[in-house]
């Protein structure tokens, strides 16, 4: 594999790109000097089998109806045998249109409206916008803190409940605080959401980033016992910038979860396009892994140079990044108010960043930047910080 070029700047303005071309609109950051940290892609290309396929796709020139392609479900069962140790069978396998899809489709299957939907808070902002979308209830149970790291407060949780609560989504490994929840902790959510009758949605899409000296365990594993009530939702598109191809996993080892789950997709008539499965299938190769390897390793270098920047500020604190791309960064230690912080981060340093008020209870103070970016922009990043919060110094 030819070692692929992390520190190439890509121009993505101009090219219908979330990220940076709307920008402006959103943060008022101006396109042509700012820097885009806030939606959750990277700004690498992924490797070359991928492009490959869709290059192999163009070359054709016939966008038909397609059929499945048969190295498809293989390359999944591969890659969570060789990367997670996780052996599944291929029709436990439910293609959605990407993670916030295969959320939403588990939401409206297993609740009805009025339900309650549990989410562990500070989190993933999709969740709490779908559940809302289908008329459940969203009941927020916020995360405790631990020598600066997330941990859950069970004690706490359970005087939340209501006895309307019909489902649980987990984040493992968490966004926005980047955790990877160990077996234990997540023993713990499985035992929970038995002894409250609940359904679990794993959502383990950063699975794949996961840095040096950290584990990721797939729920499947840490709790064999209770696939009667557990959905977990995998892709391939955070792992390998494939985003736009919409394209994701449900894994569901219970016959009649799974079964209640697909007659859900079949009934608002959902089916996959022909470019997202030919990419997975080309990403979850060898090659691929090899990318991923040498990806994690520049992410681990990008983050410690964003931490070690970010924490010489007075009154700002990194959450330690355990895996994902995101850095979950605490302003409430500078004594300003949110607007304060986001206006400084805005229109001074001119980074668009998520507001951490967005993820929930336990977000306010926080913003959210993403360092999958060539390094430069993470070290200008840094040095932007710095100007923007200088009186603190």
């Amino acid at each position: 594999m030819t070692t692929p070029d992390f520190d190439e700047i890509i121009e993505r303005r101009g090219t219908n790109c979330n990220k940076w071309d709307d920008m402006e609109a959103i943060y008022g950051v101006p396109a042509d000097q700012g820097l885009a940290m806030w939606v959750a892609d990277m700004d690498f290309r992924p490797p070359a089998p991928v492009q490959a396929a869709v290059e192999k796709l163009a070359a054709h020139g016939v966008y038909g109806y397609p059929a499945q392609n048969p190295d498809y479900l293989p390359a999944i069962r591969w890659w969570m045998k060789n990367r997670h140790g996780w052996q599944i069978e291929a029709d436990w396998i439910v293609t959605a249109l990407g993670l916030v899809n295969g959320t939403a489709l588990a939401i409206s299957a297993f609740t009805d409206p009025g339900d309650r939907v549990i989410l562990m808070t500070p989190v993933y902002h999709a969740f709490s916008r779908v559940i809302r979308a289908q008329g459940r209830e969203v009941a927020e149970f916020p995360l405790a803190q631990n020598d600066g790291r997330y941990v859950f407060d069970w004690p706490t949780w359970e005087g939340l409940l209501t006895g309307q609560e019909k489902m649980l989504i987990l984040c493992s490994p968490h966004n926005p605080g980047g955790r990877v929840w160990s077996a234990q902790e997540l023993r713990e959510v499985a035992d929970f959401c038995a002894a409250h009758d609940l359904v679990l949605v794993s959502d383990e899409i950063h699975h794949d980033l996961v840095m040096p000296g950290f584990k990721h365990t797939v729920m499947a594993d840490a709790a064999p016992d209770i696939t009667d009530r557990l959905i977990t939702l995998t892709a391939a598109t955070k792992t390998f910038n494939i985003a736009g191809a919409h394209v994701g996993n449900a894994i569901i080892a219970d016959p009649k979860l799974r079964s209640a789950y697909k007659a859900k997709m079949a009934g608002l008539g959902l089916s996959t396009g022909m470019f997202g499965t030919d990419m997975v299938a080309a990403a979850y190769s060898p090659e691929g892994a090899s990318w991923v390897d040498a990806l994690v390793s520049y992410l681990d270098e990008n983050r410690r140079l964003f931490d070690e920047g970010v924490n010489a500020l007075p009154g700002l604190s990194s959450m330690p990044l355990e895996a994902t791309y995101l850095s979950w960064v605490d302003f409430n230690g500078t004594g300003m108010s949110a607007e304060e912080v986001r206006a400084r981060v805005a229109k001074d340093a001119k980074i668009a960043a998520n507001a951490g008020e967005t993820f929930g209870l336990g977000g306010e103070g926080f913003l959210r930047f993403n360092l999958a970016t060539p390094r430069s922009n993470v070290e200008s990043a840094v040095s932007r910080l710095r100007a923007a919060f200088a009186d603190l110094q």
